[in-house]
């Protein structure tokens, strides 16, 4: 059951990125601008690409059915599992949208953050463990999957905000703009980083065992999957000819983590700037031909209504059903723990962008520029939390 639920995950990888360029060629063969009330019918190309993203969402939910008959639980209990369960509501909340807004450029846009969601869980161990005793509750997939939903929904906004400042980001006529866009871009570089570093090592099958002293002064074994950057607290190294660390940490810090986390920075950035050299433009220059078709205001009501419709959900789920767990498997509704001072923050700030939305009347540009904003909140509690901050609700 475990082998036929990896092989319709990859099933559906697979499917995603053939629709990808599906959808790049329902955008070639559109005549007039997307999101006109004139030109709103599908074309063929448009057709090829819903049927297979929809055959590979019906595939990535026969991976999620038969993990959870393999596992006898909710398949949300480590990074992988919640990764691959987040692509899932975001390829979900995407078909419904499209098939009220009739928007090829969202897909083409969506698919590949799928990819790389999923390619990013990947890269976490894949075996189903054993849940310990504050997860085996029914509040798990409850609060889990709630909160993956919600997050999902609004990060839809987020890729129709980015679309909106793609396509007039060259209007806007401020190097300061122009730059913040391309920071955006440039991290999603880090995250194809990480998974091609950890690829290829992975594929080396290297590994580096250490010994050192943890912050209780007691010898633990580590081993590392990158070359060690940095080391870990007075170590020493068990697998000869191996590459030594350059950089010792003290105790209190992850030094696998922050090795990590500096590999997928120096694999980004030269991907990044690899692409940089070939096409000689900015990312955000080389994507505007494939956004120039899509109408402004459409990109903004699509981005509004996708905060409008996730926001309660992920207020039910990160807030809600999250302290209502918590008070029954620890007997307290709140402890400040990293991920849930991180799903208040991003609960206050989605706040404020309705508020500011509905009061002060920010559409378009400042908008939009929101919108990426709260993606990257929800980003750094998914990426950046679970690789540096340890917490109760840390994966692994």
């Amino acid at each position: 059951m475990v082998e036929l639920s990896s092989k319709l995950l990859f099933l559906s990888f697979i499917l995603y990125l053939v629709a990808i360029l599906f959808f790049g060629g329902a955008i070639r063969q559109k005549k007039g601008l997307e999101g006109s009330p004139y030109n709103n019918k599908p074309v063929r190309s448009g057709t090829i690409a819903m049927a297979l993203t929809g055959l590979g969402f019906i595939s990535q939910i026969g991976y999620f059915i038969t993990r959870w008959i393999a596992g006898g639980h909710a398949p949300v209990s480590n990074m992988f599992e919640f990764s691959t369960f987040f692509s899932i509501m975001m390829v979900g909340a995407f078909i419904i949208i499209y098939f009220i807004y009739r928007s090829a450029t969202l897909g083409l846009f969506t698919l590949p953050i799928v990819l790389i969601i999923i390619a990013y869980g990947s890269m976490f161990t894949k075996d189903i463990t054993p849940l310990i005793p504050p997860l085996q509750s029914y509040w798990l997939p409850i609060h889990v999957m709630t909160t993956a939903a919600g997050q999902a929904i609004l990060s839809i906004s987020f890729i129709a905000g980015l679309i909106y400042l793609i396509k007039y980001i060259d209007k806007f006529n401020s190097p300061i703009k122009g730059f913040f866009l391309e920071t955006i871009l440039y991290f999603i570089h880090i995250v194809l980083g990480y998974i091609i570093v950890t690829s290829i090592f992975s594929i080396l099958k290297y590994q580096a065992s250490f010994e050192w002293v943890n912050k209780e002064g007691k010898i633990v074994t580590s081993i590392y999957k990158l070359p060690a950057i940095f080391g870990l607290n007075e170590w020493q190294l068990l697998s000869p000819g191996k590459m030594e660390p350059l950089v010792e940490l003290p105790a209190i810090f992850d030094a696998q983590k922050f090795n990590t986390v500096l590999w997928s920075f120096i694999a980004g950035s030269f991907f990044y700037i690899l692409i940089r050299l070939l096409v000689r433009k900015r990312t955000s220059q080389l994507l505007q031909p494939f956004v120039n078709k899509i109408n402004g205001d459409f990109l903004d009501e699509i981005s509004y209504r996708s905060v409008l419709i996730g926001f309660p959900i992920f207020t039910l789920g990160g807030l809600v059903f999250a302290m209502i767990w918590a008070q029954i498997a620890w007997t307290r509704f709140w402890a400040w723990d990293p991920k849930e001072v991180w799903a208040l923050i991003t609960w206050l700030f989605y706040a404020a962008f309705l508020h500011l939305r509905l009061s002060r009347g920010w559409h378009g540009e400042k908008s939009a520029w929101l919108a990426v904003i709260g993606f990257g909140i929800i980003m750094f509690n998914f990426v950046f939390v679970n690789l540096i901050i340890a917490g109760l609700h840390a994966y692994v």
